[in-house]
């Protein structure tokens, strides 16, 4: 993650959106298609550590990722959450980032219980660029 803030924003980076504090990255790793994560612009990975201005802009940016999500995918639901530390399940311990998860009815199955499988019906090239050109268009027309 941290490599990819050192690059121009992309497809190779899979980087949506960069505000002041924090970024909108897609889950190299994901658990379905669209899989988004929030995380500080700063390399930090204490949650009591965050910046109250870090904390605020991670949450809006969390809004924005549920409405970008809706508009290209139309989930039924969400997940939102952090794993705090490896024993929680952090993939990635140095620097804190919350997981915004579209999710449909239906969607969970006996793939990754039985044979430690994902099925992701969309290469995440593709859902970046889909997800980048909606941001664009909300970009043009705030009020969609």
């Amino acid at each position: 993650m941290c490599q990819a803030l050192q690059e121009n924003d992309g497809v190779e980076n899979f980087i949506l959106y960069r505000g002041e504090y924090s970024f909108i990255i897609m889950n190299i790793f994901p658990y379905n298609s669209g899989h988004l994560m929030v995380a500080p612009l700063r390399h930090e990975g204490d949650l009591l550590k965050i910046k109250e201005e870090e904390l605020q802009e991670m949450m809006q940016l969390s809004q924005l990722s549920i409405k970008l999500l809706k508009g290209v995918y139309h989930p039924h639901a969400f997940n939102l959450g952090m794993n705090l530390g490896r024993a929680a399940g952090a993939g990635l311990v140095d620097h804190l980032h919350i997981h915004v998860l579209p999710r449909w009815e239906g969607d969970t199955n006996f793939l990754p219980v039985f044979s430690e499988t994902k099925v992701i019906p969309e290469d995440i090239k593709e859902s970046y660029l889909k997800i980048r050109k909606y941001l664009e268009t909300l970009r043009k027309n705030p009020g969609k």
